[in-house]
């Protein structure tokens, strides 16, 4: 098949993709396929071939990747665009995409989970990977999945909406709110725009962080419990995960990314009641926002042994390390077979017009 893995974007989880996309291209061209990897806001600007002939690069189009100890700052990567355009489309990109059999979605975060890219391919008739536009949108949406949990039976944390504050509002969200909390922005992945406040004054200094990411912000208690996650694929729920931090008492963005800053052991070290719970838990939100072929919803295990639903992601990561493709090798299922069964189990989807 001829391939075009969309990494990338503009998000601020743009390395975090890359390194994904670099990944599952290197591991489809070993299955014998034409894959490339394509950066979607970059386009193909630095590709000197004829277009026609690009999915016969020898190399294709990879280059290196790694993720940075801080998230990128993306105001450099619109800078080093040299069309400068508005479009968060590069140089080519749509059209190689119209080229390809299947486009397999390395994205991540809201340049790529949120629907868009999902959206404009279906008006454009090109098949992709994962979900569709409107189970990704509201997946993407940390406020409609918290409701979309209520409305499923799975226990979440009690939490409040915020959908627009300024500054001055601070001072009075700071008397209403109670402490300790999770104060999260209502687009964000990787844990970042994500502050978790044990007073009032650092609950006033998250707020005045959370303003940098944008005025909508969830707000939800604190609780204290072990991080684990679960992954389905297809109709099935994978091995859970457990991740223990070892660079602090948060799994943040360097716990995640950075060798040695946590440890991830799966399967995770709790019962077969507790996984099937958490997993028929995860599979019921997965349905219940119309997803299809994959995702990786997020769990908290308290003290008593009960599970608190955190959130869902419908493009997980995707490096051979990450914690989707961990569990499904756990189930029996190598990192190039996920990767054929993503595809596979797309393809069936974009057909059933899912």
């Amino acid at each position: 098949m001829k391939i075009v893995v969309l990494a990338g974007g503009l998000s601020s989880e743009r390395h975090v993709s890359l390194v994904s996309g670099t990944s599952i291209c290197r591991a489809l061209r070993s299955r014998g396929h034409q894959a490339i990897l394509v950066d979607m806001f970059l386009g193909l600007e630095h590709y000197t071939g004829d277009l026609e002939n690009i999915f016969d690069a020898p190399d294709g189009l990879l280059g290196d990747a790694a993720i940075e100890t801080a998230a990128p700052d993306l105001d450099s990567v619109r800078a080093s665009r040299a069309d400068q355009g508005p479009s968060l489309f590069g140089k080519d990109v749509l059209a190689v995409c119209a080229m390809a059999d299947m486009v397999f979605l390395g994205l991540h975060g809201a340049c790529g989970e949120d629907g868009r890219v999902q959206a404009a391919f279906d008006l454009l008739g090109i098949p992709y990977t994962g979900a569709g536009y409107l189970g990704s949108g509201m997946a993407m949406d940390k406020a409609v999945t918290k409701y979309t949990m209520e409305r499923a039976g799975i226990p979440t944390a009690p939490w409040r909406d915020i959908p627009s504050y300024t500054a001055e509002d601070i001072p009075r969200l700071v008397e209403e709110l109670e402490v300790p909390c999770a104060v999260k922005i209502i687009n964000g992945g990787s844990s970042l725009g994500v502050a978790l406040p044990d007073t009032k004054e650092e609950l006033r200094a998250a707020l005045e962080e959370m303003l940098h990411y944008g005025s909508h912000i969830l707000v939800e208690k604190k609780i204290q419990g072990r991080d684990v996650t679960v992954g389905v694929l297809g109709d099935r729920y994978l091995p859970a995960v457990e991740i223990v931090p070892l660079s602090g008492a948060y799994f943040d963005y360097v716990s995640k990314y950075q060798a040695g800053g946590s440890e991830e052991i799966c399967p995770a070290p709790i019962t077969d009641e507790q996984w099937r719970e958490m997993g028929e838990y995860a599979l019921r939100l997965h349905t219940a926002l119309g997803l299809s072929v994959y995702s990786r919803t997020d769990f908290l295990l308290d003290e008593a042994g009960r599970p608190w639903c955190l959130e869902i992601n419908t493009l997980p990561g995707m490096t051979p390390a990450s914690l989707l493709p961990k569990e499904a090798a756990a189930a029996g299922l190598p990192y190039e077979d996920l990767c054929e069964e993503i595809l596979r189990l797309s393809r069936a989807a974009r057909e059933a017009g899912r």
